[in-house]
């Protein structure tokens, strides 16, 4: 049903889309000046992205500066609408996984020996043409560099260069291309903007002058790391924004929503209880259905899908007067609960979907195998009440901000589920919670466990981190951000029609993912990584192959929350990687259990994922194992021990962790 929903509004956008003629490459946005285009890449305005000449001081934010767009600078749409900046402007820095992008033409990255994806050791060489440093720190970053493999014209493909774990909140970067070849191993001369910048000091009426003085700074920190001016293509700089810039529009509505409730449960309503007999359902006992009150900080009453945060005059989001919402939840409570009463867990489901997952054939299994009760609410932003809003945001990205600040007041319904599920006068006082003889069938004192997969895992992340109750999680088929992983996920095919029509320029197309990366931080784990386990344990489960969740995406996250690999992680010569996982610390087979946060690999067999930005499909790459790792016994007994007892065990003994393939 979700398909065929999907597909017809699809079809709807592409029939708009294809009333419009877009303009085959549109000149640059604005003139070369301060606020207007960087004039160190005059082929397309907001390269090289991102890029700090688009931020201006602002002594009110923790990073001193402020994004700055000018609605002339930012891609429009076919349509020829400008874009509203106010959403991006918020922003005190970018985002702490942006891709970079540049545009080199004629660039051969073979030829100039940058570190693809699988040498990503390679990027902190000595003399490395691409460099990353932290001028913060003085650190280089790691990173892997790959060509835009959707590009259709070779004129305007994109150089990406993708942080292989998330950059620090807050700090500042430089960016320096150098000694770059083309394909028959020419050097590529630096474009004449740059070279002049680079130079000598020019006169004070040069119009250049004012970009030579404010990248001089980052200059001068790529000297002192050893990279000279000679032979550079290109350089730049940008800040990340900072933790509270990132984190402060979900921490701001959860601490108002959580100091109104003060000490009480949230209210609720049981609106259905089904029992099952065993012939019914042999794993679960009782469906309870029913409706959680949560306060509304959303713009519109109700918070329809299209909403966004209500917002005072400093931008900070504020409850809508007299404003709250109900936010819809589904428990599965286990046979086991009958006998000995179950931990509570929340479960975040896939893309677009709804609470109902929370009745999947495996959820039902870890339940009744391990005695959990499970219980969902919609993630309402990325819901399937949400894909005209999500369809329309891809063609018209002032929409966009609709997807993350909708979502980020679903995720407080869904802290809001959490409190009630564990509080002392919360679910477990209704009689739906209780046997006939009155004893409760969720034992609150185990404390909040949570348990995602797919989108579950990739926002699941950031409802952890927002999460008082939640002591551990379990991300399923995750990864981070959403900037990386649209190209090389076999499901957004059809958005990607959308985005198409829209920007029909495959330049522009990286441009406007990573700008909407910028606001999707605040909704999805990237904000949140760089702290998610400060106080929180994770383990990761991970689908080695995975068509829809790419593993490059899980390896940037797990590199980023300091995640050990359990190894061994794969049979000898399955990865192509130089070193496998670089850069994530190991658990060994012969250790003891360990305490901390963890990621695991289960392997199908599905042949090994593309390297370049392109999803795994068509029959080379074989069957889709992303639903294989929750459909384990071993790993749903992994998952238990790990949420009932902190411990990470090694289920698969001495050799790789493998899952059958699921049909």
């Amino acid at each position: 049903m979700r398909q065929r929903l999907l597909h017809g509004l699809l079809a709807a956008a592409l029939g708009a889309a294809a009333l419009l003629a877009p303009p085959a490459h549109a000149a640059p946005a604005g003139p070369s000046r301060a606020g207007g285009c960087d004039p160190l890449a005059p082929a397309e305005c907001l390269l090289p992205f991102p890029n700090d000449w688009y931020t201006r001081p602002d002594p009110r934010t923790d990073t001193g500066r402020r994004v700055a767009f000018d609605a002339s600078v930012l891609p429009r749409p076919a349509t020829g609408t400008a874009v509203d900046p106010a959403a991006w402007n918020r922003a005190d820095g970018f985002s702490p996984g942006s891709a970079l992008i540049a545009q080199v033409p004629g660039l051969d990255l073979a030829r100039t020996g940058a570190a693809p994806l699988t040498d990503i050791g390679g990027s902190l060489d000595r003399d490395a043409p691409i460099v990353l440093l932290d001028t913060t720190t003085g650190e280089r970053w790691p990173y892997w560099a790959e060509p835009d493999a959707n590009a259709t014209d070779p004129a305007r493909r994109a150089l990406l260069i993708h942080p292989a774990r998330n950059f620090r909140d807050g700090h500042h970067y430089a960016v320096a291309l150098r000694r770059l070849k083309d394909g028959s191993g020419r050097t590529i001369p630096a474009a004449a903007p740059f070279a002049a910048v680079a130079g000598k000091r020019l006169p004070a009426h040069d119009p250049l002058r004012a970009r030579q003085d404010r990248l001089r700074p980052a200059l001068t920190a790529l000297r002192g790391a050893g990279v000279s001016t000679r032979g550079l293509n290109l350089a730049w700089d940008f800040t990340v924004a900072s933790t509270r810039g990132l984190t402060g529009d979900l921490f701001t509505i959860r601490d108002d929503a959580f100091r109104r409730l003060g000490d009480r449960s949230p209210d609720f309503t049981v609106t259905q209880v089904t029992d099952f007999t065993a012939d019914q359902d042999p794993r679960i006992a009782r469906e309870v259905t029913g409706r959680i009150t949560v306060p509304g900080y959303l713009d519109e009453p109700g918070g329809p899908p299209g909403a966004v945060l209500n917002r005072d005059r400093n931008g900070t989001p504020r409850r809508l007067p007299h404003g709250t919402q109900l936010a819809a939840f589904r428990c599965e409570i286990p046979r086991a609960a009958f006998r000995t009463p179950s931990r509570p867990s929340l479960y975040g489901h896939g893309l677009l979907g709804s609470r109902d997952e929370v009745g999947a054939g495996n959820v039902k299994d870890m339940a009744a195998e391990h005695d959990f009760t499970f219980c969902a609410t919609d993630w309402i932003g990325m819901a399937k009440d949400d894909i005209p809003v999500v369809l329309a945001a891809l063609a018209d990205p002032t929409l966009f901000p609709a997807v993350p600040e909708r979502s980020e007041q679903g995720m407080l319904g869904a802290l809001f589920l959490g409190r009630a599920l564990i509080h002392a006068k919360g679910l477990t006082t209704d009689p739906a919670f209780r046997t006939a003889a009155g004893r409760p069938l969720v034992d609150i004192r185990h404390g909040l466990a949570y348990d995602g997969n797919s989108q579950g895992g990739i926002l699941g992340g950031a409802l952890v981190a927002a999460s008082s109750d939640i002591r551990r999680a379990v991300l399923g088929v995750t990864g981070m951000n959403y900037g990386l992983l649209l190209n090389r996920s076999a499901d957004f095919a059809p958005f990607q029609q959308v985005l198409d029509a829209a920007y029909p320029d495959k330049l522009r197309q990286q441009l406007v993912l990573q700008l909407f990366q910028m606001v999707w931080d605040r909704g999805e784990t990237d904000a949140y990584a760089n702290h998610l386990t400060d106080h929180h344990q994770v383990l990761m489960h991970i689908a080695y192959g995975d068509h829809q969740v790419a593993n490059a995406a899980a390896d940037v996250q797990a590199r980023t929350i300091g995640a050990r690999l359990l190894s061994p992680a794969l049979a000898a010569g399955r990865s192509p990687d130089t070193v496998p996982y670089w850069g994530i610390r190991r658990i060994g087979p012969g250790q003891p259990p360990y305490r901390g946060s963890a990621m695991t690999v289960w392997d199908s067999g599905t042949p090994t994922p593309p390297v370049s930005n392109t999803p795994p499909t068509g029959p080379a790459y074989g069957h889709d194992p992303h639903e294989d790792p929750r459909n384990s016994p071993a790993a749903r007994q992994q998952k238990a021990t790990f949420l009932t007892t902190g411990r990470v065990i090694n289920v698969c003994g001495t050799t790789p962790c493998t899952a059958t393939p699921t049909s």
